[in-house]
């Protein structure tokens, strides 16, 4: 199945409006969605017979900085059976960048949005257990953003060498 026909049967199922923006430049080819729309759009994926997204093999965020005020998602998907690859995109707001979480659809997700919590700052609704998984507990700030300034010293010790 092309991407072409993966974006038809979207459209057709959910509206045309699901579908913002599509980028063929992506690698796998991606489109865009509205935040809003995302629970119900991966559900889709993964449930349709014709698609069967079976793996989310990877979540990764990117901050475009303060200037842009946005941030994104990008989802990798992978249909084993149909050897089928896409990359569903989100824009956040910057200032308060949430989302759903999709635990309940993969659990790989827990994993993933626990890091791009963790070094980015963006919450995912409804985790069932959202905390920091690579920095300790009590560090301040979210280390990948381009904003961020690393703390003088972290219990006692001193960060920057």
């Amino acid at each position: 199945m092309t991407f072409e026909d993966i974006k038809a049967l979207v459209t057709d199922q959910l509206g045309d409006d699901c579908i913002l923006v599509t980028d063929t430049a992506a690698s796998p080819q991606a489109f865009y969605i509205e935040p809003l729309r995302l629970s119900d759009t991966m559900q889709f994926l993964h449930e349709n017979d014709q698609l069967y997204f079976d793996s989310l093999s990877c979540i990764s965020a990117l901050d475009n900085g303060v200037e842009s005020g946005t941030m994104e998602l990008a989802y990798n998907l992978y249909s084993i059976p149909f050897d089928h690859h896409l990359m569903v995109k989100v824009t956040l707001d910057r200032k308060a960048p949430k989302i759903s979480s999709l635990t309940s659809i993969w659990r790989t997700a827990d994993w993933h949005e626990r890091e791009a919590f963790d070094l980015m700052g963006i919450t995912f609704e409804g985790h069932p257990y959202l905390r920091r998984i690579l920095m300790p507990a009590d560090w301040e700030g979210h280390p990948l953003r381009k904003d961020y300034e690393e703390q003088t010293y972290y219990r006692g010790v001193k960060v920057k060498y």
